[in-house]
């Protein structure tokens, strides 16, 4: 394999760039390819079979287009297809999962609050995470609807957005958790908001970095690093509105254009 071929991206949306952010950051010389299906989120409503299904066909664009590995930049798709995925395709992928391992370490109350799409949180991954790390701890599970459907109109200073992120947050600090984990790569980008309504004793925890660091050992791994030579090249394309992800691309200090996607 060529290993100046990109790193692939895929999420049901915008979210995503949340992880993509993290792996540029740390391997700035890796080419990438992202695809949100954005005119089919959110995948968290969507059946395991629809996850699945839209899964292979972002994977199969993202092989059309020479990626190298594939990082499934959406946590409810890892939950529900990326065994599926490994099984089915030679290179190698890297999923997202909320971070409930750090988060057990970290709390001293021992109640954790897990803020997720509903097709998370009711995943045997999730479940199998959960059950072999939180031993004596509360983890108080949080679905938050409404929250990606907000995210992807782009406004993340509007008032019904604040409204209901500020109803999902009550219910969680009513039970004195110290951490909070954001169990989906669309919420990062709310931590701004989080940061001004949560006391400062709540430490707040995404998968990111985790992520980025993965990748850049899974690319060790197999000999896949990008030999340097070469600029790095990043592509952007989208389901649904390309303009969309150009705001949030802005506001990552990003120049490139997406382009739509029919997928």
């Amino acid at each position: 394999m060529n290993t100046n071929q990109s790193i692939g991206f895929f999420d049901s949306g915008v979210g995503g760039l949340s992880v993509w952010r993290e792996v540029n950051h740390l391997l700035p010389t890796e080419s990438t390819v992202y695809v949100a299906d954005s005119g089919f989120a959110p995948y968290g409503q969507r059946t395991a079979e629809v996850i699945r299904e839209r899964s292979h066909r972002m994977t199969r664009y993202l092989l059309e287009q020479g990626s190298k590995l594939i990082v499934v930049a959406c946590n409810t798709a890892t939950t529900n297809a990326i065994a599926e995925l490994r099984k089915s395709y030679s290179v190698p992928f890297i999923g997202i999962e909320p971070a409930i391992k750090p988060a057990a370490l970290k709390t001293q109350t021992g109640n954790v609050g897990v803020l997720a799409t509903q097709g998370t949180l009711t995943s045997s991954l999730f479940h199998q995470t959960r059950d072999l790390h939180t031993q004596g701890i509360q983890v108080i599970e949080r679905v938050g609807t409404g929250l990606v459907e907000a995210i992807e109109t782009g406004d993340l200073q509007a008032t019904a957005l604040q409204d209901l992120l500020e109803g999902h947050l009550e219910a969680l600090l009513k039970q004195d958790i110290d951490v909070l984990v954001l169990g989906c790569t669309h919420y990062p980008f709310l931590e701004p908001l989080l940061r001004k309504r949560l006391p400062s004793s709540v430490q707040i925890l995404d998968s990111g970095e985790a992520v980025a660091r993965q990748t850049a050992a899974v690319l060790q791994q197999h000999a896949l690093q990008k030999d340097g030579n070469t600029p790095a090249m990043h592509q952007f394309f989208s389901t649904g509105k390309a303009d969309l992800m150009q705001e949030f691309l802005r506001g990552m200090n990003r120049q490139e254009v997406p382009q739509a996607l029919r997928l």
